[in-house]
């Protein structure tokens, strides 16, 4: 698993823990993650590790994300905000701080965010 890989899934820990319970739906939301980017079994331990305690957006680490990543972590976001099947509005509000935090231009987040929103209350059933 290469780096920026496993920085957007660490990125997204705060993100699932916005609502203030990590889940199992969460919790496999990132297992699946892991999984697509082909972490190992060393890698999957040491993120459920981290995962399992409360994380907030302090503990993201920006130096790691390229602009890119940025964009791509803000998406998988609103995905993992609909990981137990609603959006809690703690979830909606930490979105809005993550767009801020990544330095994404307002304008690009909102579209960013609302995209990401339409296609996963398009496929909440395969959440």
């Amino acid at each position: 698993m290469h780096a920026d890989e496993l920085a957007i899934v660490r990125s997204l820990v705060p993100v699932a823990w916005a609502d203030g319970t990590f889940e199992t739906t969460e919790k496999e939301m990132l297992t699946a993650l892991l999984d697509a980017y082909g972490a190992n079994e060393a890698e999957r331990t040491e993120m459920l590790a981290y995962a399992s305690e409360k994380r907030g957006l302090d503990d993201i680490d920006l130096q790691d994300l390229s602009a890119g990543d940025r964009r791509l972590l803000l998406q998988h976001a609103v995905i993992m905000t609909f990981a137990d099947g609603k959006q809690a509005a703690e979830e909606v509000a930490i979105l809005a701080e993550l767009a801020q935090r990544l330095r994404i231009p307002e304008d690009e987040a909102k579209t960013v965010i609302a995209g990401a929103t339409e296609r996963a209350k398009h496929n909440l059933k395969l959440l």
